[in-house]
């Protein structure tokens, strides 16, 4: 089996207004774009940087995170600046999650909700750490969050 390619397919509640936001906020380019004859958005594709992303309106068989109660899947996005990213995906109107900050695993990043309810992990690398550097810092994190818990 060969896989040719692999993305997200991002379903919401307005595919025009979802297709704005990504070229808005993310520099997004539109590849495709399908529509019923009623203008939903069937399929779009769209170029951010080297990734691909699906967008398509929500209907009876695919209901978008708002009718949900969320969506359970985090969309990670590297970048080089990630306040910029973050700037201007505020800007177009997403919300803050989590605020970017430096992370003690050495990235700078947070975490976004765009308006069609789907989470992104922005993170960028501030310090060139080994996997095994990575994984003591995250365990003393988590040590220091137990001991704060604890009283």
């Amino acid at each position: 089996m060969t896989v040719n390619k692999m993305y997200p397919r991002l379903v919401v509640s307005d595919g025009a207004r979802a297709i704005d936001f990504y070229i808005t906020a993310l520099r997004a380019t539109v590849t495709a774009r399908f529509t019923s004859p009623d203008g939903k958005i069937v399929h779009a594709e769209l170029q951010v940087g080297p990734a691909t992303i699906a967008v398509k309106d929500a209907d009876e068989f695919d209901p978008a995170p708002s009718t949900l109660g969320g969506s359970p899947v985090i969309l990670a996005l590297d970048v080089d600046n990630a306040d910029a990213v973050a700037d201007a995906m505020l800007a177009a109107g997403a919300t803050v999650v989590f605020p970017i900050h430096d992370a003690e695993y050495g990235e700078r990043g947070g975490r976004l909700a765009d308006p069609f309810g789907h989470l992104w992990m922005i993170s960028q690398r501030i310090e060139g750490l080994s996997p095994e550097e990575i994984q003591r810092r995250t365990d003393q994190m988590f040590a220091g969050q137990q001991i704060r818990a604890e009283h």
